[in-house]
């Protein structure tokens, strides 16, 4: 810790005469006032003049496709241009240029930076290569990479029994980076590849594309610690550490990802299936490590969980065979010619576009109920991911139509009423004459009945 204070304090010194003699003076000053107008009037002018471009080239197609990785160098362009202007200038006028000459080189070596780093798709990771390479640029460029670097080299601290200094912890963070960011690459070009396969299943293309997902990364990291000169046996207490972690807190998590790699192995579900799990019934959108996205016909997207996948009831519409049956519950008249209200049914499962012909409709007498006789038309389809309720209102639909055409009588409720008493009418079950009821006054008891 002495070490690494004195060092901080050499360096600061050294940063103080420096100010003192270079920065500090009025021709510096005088250059950075330059600098900072030239600065502003490229910000003014891009900011008139960017809705007009939009406006002019708006319609070249070209200008919509690399739109986003050219905007954002409006303003450095511009602010190049004008500071090798003032370069020039300051030379003919026999001036100091030497902050000037520093910020063209830093505003150039931003420009090429920020084209190259265009090629990476993922934002973030592109604003970090931005961030990271412009600062080493930014270093060289003024002379300070090489005190930087050994500073950084110089300054160390002890984990266990190995030291590891700061620069090593950066150049394992970029190893890390950079090695990452190439396995994922290569796990996609590997993905692309698998999907272009016919002989592969979807299963196992995704439990091909997720293993090599996780050895990629998992290389990446043990190369990157070994850039940093830490010895792979220190990570033997981690790993216990992580076991611990694994069996207690994370142990649903850890459920999740062995019931997707189950999944992915035994291919009862996969990427395509129509499911119905949880009372949620949709197709199976992507079978992630920890999730099943299972999308329904209304658009809504359900994660679930891969242990319930494995633990609860899974109807696989599409599991072995994608034809799939229905059963349609009809109910005819007594009244009704059953005959002719099983062909007005077939005809009606035949009208309907998504009813296949192979294996043909039937219907089937289930039953005589208490106000109709139960007929059961069954049809199969071929495409459940299409929705299964829709199909059968649409059957529904045309067996309404082709009933009322032949005269089928839907059935009602029938009920027969038995009247046992009434006021003014003679209960048919008890009474044996013809007497009218007696009166209320003379149905009153006299006190010698008492």
């Amino acid at each position: 810790m002495e070490q690494l204070t004195q060092q901080a304090t050499v360096y600061l010194d050294k940063i103080l005469i420096w100010l003192q003699a270079t920065a500090l003076s009025y021709e510096t000053l005088g250059q950075f006032a330059v600098i900072v107008v030239l600065s502003l009037i490229s910000s003014g002018i891009v900011f008139w003049v960017k809705p007009l471009l939009s406006t002019l080239l708006g319609s070249w197609k070209y200008y919509d496709r690399y739109q986003r990785h050219v905007e954002p160098l409006y303003i450095p362009f511009l602010w190049a241009l004008f500071l090798l202007i003032a370069q020039e200038v300051a030379l003919a006028q026999d001036q100091p240029i030497y902050l000037i000459r520093l910020a063209v080189s830093l505003v150039l070596a931003w420009i090429v930076i920020r084209l190259a780093s265009g090629l990476i798709a993922n934002a973030y990771l592109a604003r970090l290569v931005r961030i990271m390479a412009w600062t080493v640029a930014a270093l060289n460029i003024v002379g300070w990479l090489g005190p930087v670097v050994s500073f950084l080299d110089t300054t160390t601290f002890t984990i266990g029994e190995h030291s590891v200094s700061i620069l090593g912890v950066f150049s394992g963070l970029f190893t890390a980076g950079i090695l990452i960011w190439g396995g994922l690459f290569l796990a996609g070009v590997m993905e692309n590849w698998l999907r272009k396969l016919p002989t592969v299943t979807p299963s196992a293309r995704v439990l091909l594309s997720k293993v090599a997902r996780i050895l990629f990364v998992a290389i990446a990291f043990l190369f990157a610690i070994s850039s940093m000169g830490i010895d792979l046996t220190a990570l033997a207490v981690f790993g216990g550490a992580i076991g611990v972690g694994l069996g207690f807190g994370l142990q649903k998590v850890v459920s999740n990802f062995i019931s997707g790699v189950i999944l992915l192995l035994d291919q009862s579900i996969k990427p395509g299936d129509v499911v119905e799990v949880s009372g949620t019934y949709g197709r199976i959108n992507k079978l992630a490590s920890r999730y099943t996205s299972v999308v329904s016909r209304d658009g809504r997207e359900h994660l679930v969980p891969n242990e319930d996948m494995i633990t609860q009831p899974v109807v696989n519409w599409t599991h072995s065979n994608k034809q799939v049956r229905r059963h349609l519950p009809v109910g005819i008249s007594y009244k009704s010619d059953v005959d002719k209200a099983i062909e007005l049914m077939l005809l009606a499962a035949d009208e309907t576009d998504r009813v296949i012909r192979t294996p043909e409709p039937r219907v089937l007498i289930k039953g005589f109920g208490d106000n109709s006789i139960d007929l059961e038309l069954r049809i199969w389809i071929m495409d459940s991911e299409n929705g299964v309720s829709n199909v059968a209102s649409d059957v529904y639909l045309a067996v309404w139509r082709q009933f009322n055409e032949g005269g089928i009588e839907f059935p009602y409720p029938q009920r027969d009423l038995h009247i046992v008493s009434a006021k003014g009418l003679q209960n048919p079950l008890t009474s044996t004459d013809t007497q009218p009821p007696e009166s209320p006054a003379e149905q009153r008891t006299s006190p010698e009945d008492n």
